[in-house]
């Protein structure tokens, strides 16, 4: 095996499967509350490495592991994995006819390094009647998603262009997944 993942997204594994890595999946879970104050940026880049220094503490091995988070910014407003149907409106009717930043980071940590990198998308979404959240929100498709959406999914049919990494939307950018990990796995 080459690194661990440190998630238990799958569309996370699935986009990772992609490149030509081997890795287990080790826990990651840590408390994703963002700091008052904080951007969301910093809030980002925070939780990636986060999961991926948890990560490392579960592994009990000297692998690297790779943490990564996604969340959606507008407004400088954070918006998270929905918590209800009335939290997911409230996402939804703020993204409704916008354009807002997907921001995801990825981190790559071992017990001696870390190599990071932060990746923007913007969406352009079509106007959203709130009948079609509600009936979005019954798919429950966007239950665990940040910004109350997926992209790869029912979702999709509300997003009018993206300007930046489509799997960066979807959970993790490859591209920049990639080289983070053939700089990180070549020293």
């Amino acid at each position: 095996m080459d690194f661990y993942l440190a998630s238990q997204s799958p569309r996370r594994l699935q986009l990772l499967q992609y490149l030509d890595y081997t890795f287990d999946v080790v826990d990651g879970q840590i408390d994703e509350t963002p700091n008052a104050l904080e951007s969301a940026t910093d809030y980002v880049a925070r939780m990636a490495r986060l999961k991926a220094y948890c990560g490392l503490k579960n592994s009990g091995e000297n692998r690297p592991v790779l943490g990564a988070d996604t969340t959606i910014s507008v407004d400088n407003e954070i918006l998270a994995k929905p918590e209800s149907l009335e939290h997911s409106l409230y996402m939804l009717r703020r993204l409704s006819g916008r354009v807002h930043e997907v921001l995801t980071a990825v981190c790559v940590v071992d017990k001696t390094r870390i190599e990071q990198v932060l990746v923007r998308t913007s969406v352009k979404m079509r106007s959203i009647s709130d009948d079609e959240i509600k009936s979005y929100w019954q798919s429950g498709e966007p239950c665990d998603k940040a910004g109350s959406y997926a992209i790869q999914g029912i979702g999709g049919k509300f997003v009018q262009a993206i300007d930046g990494s489509y799997s960066a939307v979807v959970g993790l950018p490859l591209v920049e997944s990639e080289q983070l990990l053939k700089i990180f796995l070549s020293k």
